[in-house]
C-alpha cells in the first residue's frame, strides 16, 4: 500500500498504539465514532470492537476499496459505515447522534480539522487524535505561554497530551514524532456563560496575536482606543503592557 503524498498519508503501522489511541477516546457500547482517514484501517478495527458504530471518511478511493473488503462482515452488519469523500464536505449534523472523534489525521489538515469539528454546530463529545508532537503540546499550553491555537481549543474543552508517538509507528516515517490529543468536555458554555459570540471571540484573538513582540494593548489598538483597553486591562487586574501569551482564558 503506498501513501500519497498528496493527501498527506502517514499510515499507522502499530497496532499496539492504535489501541492506545482508541482506549483513550473512553468509548462504551453505546458510542458512535466519527473516524477521518482511516487508511489501511489499523485505528478502524479497535474503535470496532469498543462502540456500537464507526462511521469512517475516506478521500482515497484506493482504500475505500481496501476497507470494503476487509471490513465486509461489519458493513454488512451496520457497525461500520464507509464515506467515500473529502471530510472537508462531509456535515457533521448527518450523524444525527452524540458522536466522538478518534483519527490519525494528515498533518496538513490539523489545525482546519480542529476548527471545523469545534465550530460544528453538532460538535463532537470528545475528540482524540494523533498529531505532531510540537502542535499537541501548543494546543495545551496556558498562560504565560499561551497562544492562538491553545485558546481557540481550550474555549470548547479540555486538551491534554496523553502520549507521545515516535516517527517510526508510521509509514512513510515523517520528520517529527507525533502525540495522541485528547479534548475532553467539549461544549460551547464558555461563550454562553461570557455572552460572547464566537465570531467576536477569534476576531479578538486574531487581533491579540497579530503582532508576537507587541503588547496586547498595542495588537488592540485598531479594535479599541488606547485609554479604552487601558481601562479594560485595569479592571482585569492586567499590567498595562501585558503580552497576550500571558493571558489566562477566564481572564
Amino acid at each position: 500500500m503506498y501513501a500519497k503524498k498528496s493527501l498527506g498519508q502517514n499510515f499507522l503501522m502499530h497496532a499496539r498504539i492504535a489501541e492506545r489511541i482508541a482506549d483513550t477516546a473512553l468509548l462504551t457500547p453505546d458510542d458512535t465514532v466519527l473516524e477521518i482517514g482511516p487508511g489501511t484501517g489499523m485505528l478502524t478495527r479497535p474503535l470496532l470492537a469498543r462502540a456500537k458504530k464507526v462511521i469512517a471518511v475516506e478521500a482515497d478511493h484506493t482504500l475505500v476499496a481496501t476497507l470494503q473488503e476487509t471490513f465486509a462482515h461489519e458493513m454488512g452488519e451496520g457497525r461500520l459505515e464507509l464515506v467515500y469523500g473529502d471530510v472537508r464536505a462531509f456535515s457533521t449534523a448527518s450523524i444525527g447522534v452524540p458522536y466522538a472523534v478518534v483519527a490519525n489525521i494528515p498533518y496538513y489538515l490539523t489545525s482546519y480539522l480542529l476548527r471545523l469539528l469545534l465550530t460544528a454546530k453538532q460538535k463532537p463529545t470528545t475528540i482524540a487524535l494523533t498529531l505532531q508532537k510540537e502542535v499537541a503540546e501548543r494546543a495545551c499550553a496556558k498562560a504565560p505561554h499561551a497562544n492562538l491555537l491553545a485558546l481557540s481549543i481550550q474555549a470548547y474543552g479540555t486538551p491534554r497530551l496523553v502520549k507521545v508517538v515516535p516517527a517510526d509507528c508510521f509509514l512513510p516515517k515523517p520528520n517529527v514524532d507525533s502525540a495522541i490529543l485528547l479534548i475532553s468536555d467539549i461544549s460551547d458554555t464558555f461563550f454562553k456563560e461570557h455572552h460572547i459570540k464566537e465570531r467576536d471571540f477569534f476576531t479578538l484573538l486574531r487581533k491579540a496575536f497579530g503582532q508576537k513582540r507587541k503588547t496586547l494593548a498595542n495588537n488592540l489598538t485598531p479594535m479599541s482606543d488606547k485609554e479604552n483597553t487601558k481601562n479594560l486591562l485595569k479592571k482585569l487586574q492586567l499590567p498595562p503592557d501585558v503580552r497576550p501569551e500571558a493571558v489566562p482564558l477566564q481572564a
